[in-house]
């Protein structure tokens, strides 16, 4: 059985924990959900780059959701939550700020988020399509300013396998399946899965799944494939707002650090980030989140813990109570032998 030693090693180092001694940095994810616009190009080229099924348009009767959540033919999820509260300064606050991989423009050069004029000016926050001379197509709220918005709000993120410092699945695959790459991810070799099921609840996400038709267990591979030549994973490179970013893992905390601080700024007090921890629940995880509200709201566990965290402890206590026993059976068997 290979398992991951969760708590030996560097602590937000998994890949030198894993053996590889000579690796690169470690790249993960920072989804910002508050530019994400629901356009699921991400679900699109995930399932085109790695050939994940087609599973069925549904659209749940109660959403633009067609997935509902991570699954095995389903690596990526975009969420549509619909809240009945005000919008606040969700459309002012947002659009206005420079976000991007560069922290200050979008991929066009404009303040990402920022809607354009039709002569390619960037608009104000809160001009709406009828002020920019765009048409409407006749949705609601679409001829009224921010102001006017006040009925609901959306709230959209790209939700996909964390790739954990202290990955559980890891721990509990009995066949070697599941191994920590180079980059610090984790990655599933469909080829040596037996479909046991024992790393689906191993995860503390419920990320993983096992397909219907042949069992094996199936998630994203951060696309390791495109990762070995140099290039971005399909989902970042499809984004056209640059809500998905990609790059060494540090950097993208950095950068999400600034991006909190400039919403603050900017009145959106209920920002956070989720999974950027290094001293939660899984050790900080390699695909973390700025969200908008509650990480319930989004259906992600508020506290995650890995199953087999105290795995090593438990083992130590275990080991000390056979000691212990075997000790005390010793002791009353050579008693019980000088009474005779």
């Amino acid at each position: 059985m290979t398992h991951e030693h969760s708590l030996s090693g560097p602590l937000d180092d998994p890949a030198s924990d894993a053996g590889h001694a000579d690796h690169p940095p470690r790249v993960g994810f920072f989804t910002d959900t508050s530019l994400c616009i629901g356009c699921k190009a991400c679900e699109v080229a995930c399932k085109e780059w790695n050939g994940v099924p087609e599973d069925g348009l549904d659209l749940l009767g109660m959403s633009f959701d067609n997935t509902g959540r991570l699954d095995a033919n389903s690596w990526r999820h975009v969420a549509f939550v619909e809240q009945e509260r005000p919008l606040g300064r969700q459309d002012a606050g947002l659009s206005a700020l420079p976000t991007g991989p560069s922290g200050a423009h979008g991929r066009d050069g404009l303040p990402a988020g920022g809607p354009r004029h039709a002569g390619g000016d960037a608009g104000k926050p809160g001009d709406t399509p009828v002020d920019l001379g765009l048409p409407s197509f006749g949705l609601p709220g679409a001829a009224a300013g921010a102001e006017s918005r006040q009925d609901f709000r959306w709230l959209m993120s790209s939700d996909v396998c964390k790739h954990c410092t202290h990955a559980g699945c890891l721990d509990v695959c009995p066949t070697g399946a599941l191994f920590r790459t180079e980059f610090g991810t984790v990655v599933v070799q469909p080829d040596i899965c037996n479909g046991c099921g024992y790393c689906v609840s191993g995860c503390p996400y419920g990320v993983i799944d096992r397909r219907a038709d042949d069992g094996r267990a199936w998630k994203c591979t951060l696309c390791y494939d495109r990762l070995r030549d140099g290039l971005e994973p399909a989902c970042a490179k499809a984004c056209p707002t640059d809500s998905i970013q990609f790059g060494p893992l540090d950097e993208l905390r950095e950068r999400a650090a600034e991006r909190l601080e400039q919403l603050h700024g900017a009145g959106v007090a209920e920002a956070r980030l989720y999974g950027h921890d290094p001293d939660d629940g899984v050790g900080g995880d390699g695909a973390f989140f700025l969200l908008l509200d509650e990480p319930e709201v989004y259906g992600l566990p508020p506290d995650p813990v890995v199953p087999t965290r105290d795995l090593p402890a438990m083992w130590k206590c275990a080991g000390m109570a056979a000691s212990a026993l075997l000790a005390a059976s010793t002791a009353a068997f050579l008693g019980w032998g000088r009474r005779r």
